[in-house]
């Protein structure tokens, strides 16, 4: 039987998922892209996108950008930014310059505006962006679905891109560009076409390869510029620009008269600024006196301690998009500042620590909007920290609960005594238990030649780390942005050995090798060895996850990963361990989810001096395993073999591999899985309360499935040796794994079997949690060793994101 309130989420498997962009822009879009400025045999100095508008009225690109994706991303492949500033005349054009190559003769028209982003003079993705945040988006299906895109051109073999196809023939010497209609049908194939490049600025100049010799007889046509408001500026303080709520009841309008000292600048990235806070509080907990004054890509003349004074335009920014469903940033833009006086004090922190900070987490809406709900700083953590958005924070003394990333952030608790893990972490234990002591902790003073502290799990941020809260896109969280950062005390963790098997025991692992491909540097595959060997002690047989292909993430049809698989075997015969052989199955091209052209998969390993494989023949990416036989004589009908790979529950998702095995002539059936990820889940600090988990859907019909087929096994032989294991992207507590387990009845989840606080092989957000499992059928549950291998998931220095995991068992 599944368990309560499964057959009530399955309902939810209608709803759709985007397959094309919004509709055609109507005014701003992208006219032209080149990439090739200053390579060989360029005649531009520069790389530049060139903007159009197809409509009549003007348009303000204040608060846009201009975003660059290589044309192959991988998984850690970031979006670069250039953030606009001015007006795009109604049918007129509008030049970005982006960086310069030591090639080319001839600089750009007068460009509009400028960035430092290093585009492909053959492939590559550019965006309109509504906000400067970059996106995140890494596919096509991914970026249509981002209400921030008003337009995007793939070029060249970019795997990101609009309708049929990129646009083609782009080079050192051609860029691509639309007619002089600017006609969109959202396909980049047809409505781009190569030529010599023609820049354009928005005073007329350029067009031509040639820049003319004789200024214009004519001066340019001044655009059109936007009516001024009808409203009248307002005269307000910070908190009565921030209100009660989440949302400005002054969102859209002009204010003057702003005042505050400044206690944070940012000074680098394309989302530069700087933070503001009254001195003089009102009387309102609810409402924050620090706000963001945003200035796009230019550097704040302001410093820290300046006391300004502000007319701006009050608006309410949504990081990542507001379909993302993240909290909203009020923000000033468009700011004149008039520095009154400098080397003021800066206000004096709000302290947060464990008696501040509320246990409860958030309000609940049913799922719905909180933001519009008076905030209670004192029920609610995520209320608390939305009352001090802006405003100067201090932390003292944390313990590290995620570890230094390679983006310079780490995590920390204010609430030590919260769900603490045996090794210092905080343990995620149900939906009902976010942990609301969580902060994360980036830094202001990258600039300054101090370096970010690099932390582990379980160490302490000693001392006072002090700046700005903020709300960061990427955590999906608030974040101290700090000005002033405590140094690390070492708590001591070091990786874990699992203990040694017995010769008459079997041992079974699973290994999620995070984008596995053989572009990867030696020292990966060389970690993984280590891993495998030293720390694992070479089990007999590995699951492993996200296996790539033989060229990784270059999508042209390659789908083979033996190459892959024999780089990893030979590393680990080269560390001590055995001579594995594998087994696998390869996937329909781009088919399985994960990095585009990446084409994922699991696979198995085994020591063939331990155990030894039954080949069976007839499993491929599209034919069905089955079960025949009965008793000792139930069989695989095809190993190795995938689970109903037509389902559509595994759409877009690994397929699971199930193999059979023989130990000392025991059979062992084995069950290789990586469920469909989170991605599209609303955040734990959403604004929508409690956060909707879209993906979960899919788990839940993938659990059913796999679930049926080990219930096949177990009824034709009661006795039957099950081992169910890998990445299931989804909790013990979950309604999919218990789906997928018959609540306890088809399989029993090891990870129960633990002390409470040593369940999870995963940290995210600063949640240590249970993402990897190992499932055993009943006649294996009670004779099983199991433990996770804490080696990577609680370290700043990562072989992959997942730890793995044992068992040792006697069949």
């Amino acid at each position: 039987m599944l368990p309560v309130g499964i057959a009530g989420a399955v309902v939810l498997a209608g709803v759709g998922v985007h397959s094309a962009f919004a509709a055609p822009s109507a005014d701003a879009l992208i006219s032209e892209v080149y990439g090739g400025g200053g390579n060989s045999g360029a005649t531009y100095t520069n790389d530049f996108v060139e903007l159009g508008n197809a409509g009549a009225a003007p348009v303000d690109l204040s608060g846009y950008s201009v975003q660059y994706l290589p044309g192959s991303p991988s998984a850690t492949t970031k979006w670069q930014v250039t953030a606009l500033t001015g007006t795009l005349a109604g049918g007129g054009r509008f030049l970005v310059q982006e960086a310069a190559g030591t090639g080319g003769t001839t600089p750009l028209p007068a460009p509009d505006a400028t960035g430092a982003i290093n585009m492909s003079g053959t492939t590559g993705t550019v965006a309109l962006v509504s906000g400067a945040d970059p996106l995140t988006c890494l596919d096509p299906a991914s970026c249509a679905a981002d209400s921030r895109v008003k337009d995007l051109v793939g070029y060249g073999t970019a795997v990101v891109h609009e309708g049929s196809g990129a646009a083609a023939g782009a080079s050192n010497t051609a860029s691509v560009a639309r007619n002089d209609a600017l006609k969109d049908t959202d396909d980049n194939a047809a409505d781009l076409t190569a030529g010599a490049p023609t820049p354009q600025n928005s005073g007329g100049s350029g067009g031509t390869t040639t820049p003319p010799t004789t200024p214009p007889t004519t001066p340019p046509t001044t655009p059109p510029t936007t009516p001024p408001s009808t409203t009248p500026p307002v005269a307000a303080k910070i908190h009565d620009i921030q209100g009660p709520t989440r949302v400005s009841p002054l969102a859209g309008r002009t204010v003057t008269g702003v005042t505050g000292i400044v206690t944070g600048v940012r000074d680098y990235g394309s989302s530069r600024g700087y933070w503001v806070q009254d001195p003089q509080p009102d009387a309102d907990p609810r409402t924050s006196e620090g706000i963001f004054v945003f200035t796009g890509s230019t550097s704040p003349a302001v410093a820290v301690g300046d006391s300004v004074s502000l007319d701006a335009t009050v608006s309410q920014y949504y990081p990542g998009g507001a379909s993302a469903g993240g909290q909203a940033i009020t923000e000033l833009g468009k700011a004149k500042a008039t520095v009154i006086s400098s080397g003021n004090p800066v206000p004096a922190p709000v302290v947060l620590d464990a008696s501040d900070v509320p246990d409860a987490f958030a309000p609940s809406a049913g799922g719905g909007n909180i933001e519009s709900l008076p905030l209670r700083p004192a029920d609610y953590a995520l209320d608390l920290y939305a009352s001090l958005e802006g405003m100067n924070v201090r932390i003292a003394d944390t313990r590290v609960v995620g570890a230094t990333d390679p983006y310079s952030e780490l995590w920390v608790t204010v609430k030590p005594r919260q769900n603490p893990t045996k090794r210092g972490g905080t343990l995620y234990t149900g939906y009902d238990q976010p942990n609301s002591g969580r902060l994360m902790v980036q830094s202001l003073i990258p600039l300054a030649g101090q370096p970010f502290p690099t932390a582990n799990v379980g160490d302490t941020l000693t001392g006072a780390t002090e700046g700005p809260l903020d709300w960061n896109q990427y955590g999906g969280t608030y974040a101290v942005q700090a000005r002033v950062i405590g140094a690390v005390k070492d708590g001591g963790i070091t990786p874990e050995v699992t203990a040694k098997a017995r010769p008459n025991q079997v041992t079974v692992a699973t290994y999620n090798v995070e984008n596995l491909a053989p572009s990867n540097d030696q020292a990966k595959f060389d970690r993984l060895a280590k891993g495998l060997v030293t720390s694992l002690r070479s089990p007999d047989i590995v699951a492993l996850e996200e296996i790539q292909d033989n060229n990784g993430a270059t999508d042209d049809g390659t789908v083979a990963a033996d190459q892959t698989l024999n780089k990893l075997t030979a590393a680990i015969a080269a560390a001590g361990g055995p001579h594995y052989q594998w087994r696998e199955i390869d996937p329909v091209n781009d088919k399985d989810g994960g990095q585009p052209g990446g084409n994922i998969r699991q696979a198995f390993l085994f020591n063939p001096d331990r155990v030894s494989f039954t080949d069976r023949s007839g499993g491929d990416s599209t034919t069905a395993v089955g079960v025949t036989g009965t008793g000792k004589n139930t069989d695989l009908t095809f190993s190795p073999g995938r689970i109903a790979p037509d389902d559509p529950a595994w759409t877009d998702s690994r397929k699971p591999l199930a193999g059979e095995f023989t130990f000392r002539g025991q059979k062992l059936f084995v069950i290789a899985n990586h469920f469909i990820s989170k991605g599209g889940d609303q955040g734990i600090d959403s604004r929508f309360q409690p956060p909707v988990r879209s993906s979960e859907v899919q788990r839940i019909q993938q659990a059913i499935v796999e679930h049926d087929f080990v219930q096949q096994l177990e009824k034709a032989d009661p006795h039957a040796n099950v081992v169910v294991l890998g990445d299931l992207n989804d909790y013990q507590f979950s309604p999919a794994v218990l789906g997928l387990t018959g609540n306890g009845s088809v399989l029993t989840d090891l990870v129960n079997t633990l002390p409470v606080q040593e369940r999870y092989s995963y940290v995210y957000e600063g949640n240590s949690q249970v993402l990897d499992h190992i499932l055993v059928s009943p006649n294996l549950r009670d004779d099983v060793d199991y433990d996770v291998v804490h080696i990577n998931s609680e370290f700043a220095d990562q072989t992959s994101d997942h730890d793995p995991q044992v068992i040792r068992l006697q069949p």
